[in-house]
């Protein structure tokens, strides 16, 4: 699974958690830190590097418009892609002034969103060809085995074993062929351990293993489910955002 690193820029508490909590629907977004007005993000971008900024226009002291001038111009390389936030349509033409992939009207429409990102994937996936330094291909060296802490031990995993993983009662369950581990790391701890490996997020609260789906079911309203090649042949849900991504990674 590919990950974007996606920032915040927002000082509207309501609008940034509105962003954040559809930004978690996506299965192959990373949140970044994030900031609240345009030095916070600068200093911010400087230290995390993130391939999309998701910008407020209109934020105190410095507009966003100004503060993404200035990150292209700090940017060593290539620079972030903008998105631009803002609940006056007649922001639109500052935002693309400066080249931004898109802009978002307050409060945010899904299917505007689903665009939004839609155009992030195609903007990263065309900058990285041409780039030969892909934004989206750096591939970390998968991890052979993994040290998970029980509170009590440190189990040894492949993670080869593992058919999913679920938050449940304040604790991550590790289920595996054999047994169910539980530890005090997140869901986006584990999924970050497994970063190259074919897991893949298929709902914001279940991570899966691919090579551990024996299929995939359509449920109703446009969800799916997966069912598993476990004993009990587990079937998990499916989120719509996760369903397409889902679906082209076994065309593929």
């Amino acid at each position: 699974m590919k990950r974007i690193h996606v920032m915040i820029a927002e000082d509207e508490e309501l609008a940034r958690e509105e962003l954040i909590y559809l930004l978690k629907e996506e299965p192959d977004v990373v949140i970044s830190p994030g900031a609240e007005t345009g030095e916070q993000l600068i200093d911010l971008y400087t230290k995390h590097e993130p391939d999309v900024i998701f910008l407020d226009v209109q934020m105190p002291e410095m507009s966003g418009v100004e503060a993404a001038k200035q990150i292209t111009a700090i940017s060593y390389q290539q620079p972030p892609l903008f998105v631009f936030t803002t609940a006056y349509d007649t922001y639109a033409l500052d935002a693309f002034d400066i080249e931004a992939v898109d802009y978002l009207l307050k409060p945010y429409d899904d299917n505007r969103f689903q665009q939004a990102m839609k155009r992030v994937r195609k903007h990263l996936t065309h900058n990285g060809a041409n780039q030969g330094t892909p934004a989206l291909s750096q591939q970390a060296s998968p991890a052979s085995k993994l040290l998970i802490d029980d509170g009590e031990r440190m189990v040894v995993l492949s993670p080869d074993s593992i058919y999913y993983a679920v938050p449940a009662n304040r604790m991550l369950e590790i289920h595996t062929k054999d047994e169910i581990i539980e530890s005090r790391m997140t869901l986006q701890e584990l999924e970050e351990k497994l970063y190259g490996l074919p897991f893949f997020r298929i709902h914001r609260s279940y991570l899966v293993n691919l090579n551990h789906v024996r299929e995939i079911t359509p449920w109703f309203n446009g969800a799916y489910n997966v069912t598993l090649k476990d004993k009990h042949h587990t079937t998990l849900p499916v989120s719509r955002s996760a369903r397409k991504i889902l679906l082209e990674t076994f065309k593929n």
